[in-house]
């Protein structure tokens, strides 16, 4: 795990310097568009796992499966990470402060985006996604405690909180990178920790 954290913090750097630009880069406003341009019927099969991006709902799954394994660590890691994924966001936006003003939610920084919820905001900073850093970090913390058959299961989620959050405009994607980033990060410490 800890290879996980020093590769998320790694790839932070990237996801920072990437970011560092006047306005977003033409290359990930293609790629913006063509995620957030995906049919509209997709947005039934994406919102659910989405939720797992939602700090409560994201730490209620995590403790269900603790509780299902009766792994208290596991558990502790899960509430450790929900924690600490509000300091980890924060610490990432006062770092980065300098972008926020370009890094603004696609409602505002992406001409002709599409917000797919009543709940995208479409305003406000949205660098890095906090609802991927939890993700990530719970996969990484509940991914050293379940059986190796479903180790997928955790990663699949983080994927799909990370494309679902671009195709429903919450984010650009170096938001969900240097979410993803953070998660693993975060998670990878954590689930040495847990182990």
């Amino acid at each position: 795990m800890i290879v996980v954290a020093i590769l998320g913090g790694l790839l932070i750097v990237g996801s920072v310097a990437g970011a560092r630009h006047p306005v977003i880069p033409p290359l990930e406003q293609r790629v913006f568009r063509v995620v957030n341009g995906l049919p509209n019927w997709l947005y039934w099969i994406l919102w659910p796992p989405m939720q797992f991006g939602n700090l409560v709902a994201g730490t209620a799954a995590g403790l269900a499966l603790a509780a299902w394994y009766r792994d208290w660590p596991m558990a502790g890691g899960v509430m450790a990470a929900a924690a600490l994924k509000l300091v980890v966001e924060r610490f990432i936006r006062v770092r980065t402060a300098d972008l926020l003003a370009v890094r603004q939610r696609p409602g505002t920084s992406e001409p002709g985006a599409i917000l797919r919820g009543a709940d995208v905001p479409a305003t406000g900073p949205s660098f890095p996604s906090g609802h991927v850093i939890l993700v990530a970090a719970v996969a990484c913390v509940v991914l050293s405690r379940i059986p190796d058959y479903v180790v997928w299961v955790p990663f699949t989620f983080t994927a799909l909180v990370a494309i679902g959050r671009v195709y429903v405009g919450a984010h650009n994607p170096l938001d969900v990178t240097a979410g993803l980033c953070g998660g693993l990060l975060l998670g990878g410490v954590l689930g040495q920790w847990v182990v």
